[in-house]
């Protein structure tokens, strides 16, 4: 039994009031606090740890393609987080010599994160559907046009433009033959010293049924010497003011050309060709060896060097801008490697463009994270 006098015994009540009230704001702005003090914070972590498991996913599947693995696709569909706010409060009866210190008091407090990561399969036939489809041509014209080199677009996005062939046997599993690909790569490269002089403008254009792509040029573009080689390469008569690219058959009586676009996964296959990999696994046969017409290996690099490159090391790079471990080799893209990294960010807007809203209605994944 504590024993004190009258006037201990009004000031130890007014104490425990003071006390009680000052835990009470204190449990309140601590919960207060917890929203948007952590919230600025997390949700930024969320934001960087989200964004790289996208890009490894999508690395991982380039590789996976390299070596004729079968691509999978997990898409974070939901992030949840809960904050728990837990407040102690510990007290002896020890009574001080003054009128202070009362009561000895320690509190303690702290806050629980408990986040909880849904995932979903991205299958199904719409997804599929649209996995297999060739890119529309609206999605060329908008990439071109919201920045991106046209050179890169129409490399990574077209595998015919008119008689000339940008490796179309390479929107498969590696082939054993040697693509057919300078002509093409000549011609992209015309358009965008062409287009860098702002000498033609790039649309999707119709005629009555027929839709294709449009490749206006300005006066300026007319006279340009690259024009006039353009023109040459597509077999086109000198002087065109446009060309029309149609996607569909060629009528007889009009001067079209035929444009056929790469699938999404033939876009990655296609991609694919820029990852390397290690010695003992071409020797072992897990990975296609293509062969020129001289029975000599064909390096990709003349093919996709300039637009992806995707370095192997048996340890991890500490480099890399994105990097997976598979096969027990580490793959990744040189954070130098200014090229391979707009394509790769290129290859994540096509990705979210092709898929959509193609949701696969199957049950997901849901794993809490953390105790």
């Amino acid at each position: 039994m504590l024993n004190c006098s009258p006037f201990q015994g009004r000031y130890l009540f007014r104490n425990i009031v003071v006390v009680v009230l000052m835990l009470s704001f204190l449990g309140l702005s601590g919960c207060a606090g917890v929203g948007h003090g952590r919230l600025k914070g997390e949700r930024s972590n969320y934001n960087v740890a989200i964004q790289r498991s996208n890009d490894e996913q999508l690395l991982l599947n380039l590789v996976r393609l390299r070596y004729r693995d079968t691509p999978f696709f997990l898409e974070v569909s939901s992030v949840a987080t809960q904050f728990t706010y837990s407040a102690g409060v510990s007290t002896s009866n020890r009574i001080q010599s003054g009128v202070t210190g009362l009561f000895n008091i320690g509190a303690d407090a702290g806050v629980v994160e408990r986040p909880t990561v849904t995932y979903a399969p991205l299958q199904g036939e719409d997804f599929i559907h649209r996995f297999l489809s060739e890119v529309p041509i609206q999605t060329v014209v908008l990439l071109a046009r919201t920045g991106w080199s046209l050179e890169r677009v129409l490399r990574v996005c077209l595998q015919k433009l008119g008689p000339l062939k940008n490796a179309p046997n390479a929107s498969g599993p590696t082939p054993d033959v040697a693509p057919e690909y300078e002509p093409f790569l000549k011609a992209t490269q015309l358009v965008r010293a062409i287009n860098l002089k702002q000498g033609l403008e790039l649309s999707v254009g119709t005629d009555g049924d027929i839709s294709g792509l449009v490749m206006q040029f300005t006066d300026r573009g007319r006279k340009l010497p690259q024009t006039a080689e353009l023109l040459k390469l597509l077999g086109m008569p000198q002087g065109e003011r446009q060309i029309f690219f149609t996607t569909g058959a060629v009528p007889d009586n009009k001067p079209y050309l035929k444009v056929e676009a790469r699938s999404l996964i033939g876009i990655m296959y296609y991609l694919s060709h820029g990852v390397e990999t290690p010695q003992v696994d071409r020797d072992k046969g897990k990975v296609t060896i293509t062969l020129d017409a001289n029975g000599q290996l064909f390096d990709w690099g003349r093919v996709t060097g300039d637009l992806m490159q995707v370095r192997t090391s048996p340890s991890q790079p500490e480099s890399a801008i994105v990097s997976v471990e598979y096969r027990g080799e580490w793959y990744y893209i040189d954070d130098t490697n200014l090229g391979s990294k707009s394509t790769f960010s290129m290859l994540g807007q096509l990705f979210s463009l092709q898929s959509g809203n193609a949701k696969a209605l199957v049950p997901t994944l849901t794993l809490p994270v953390g105790n």
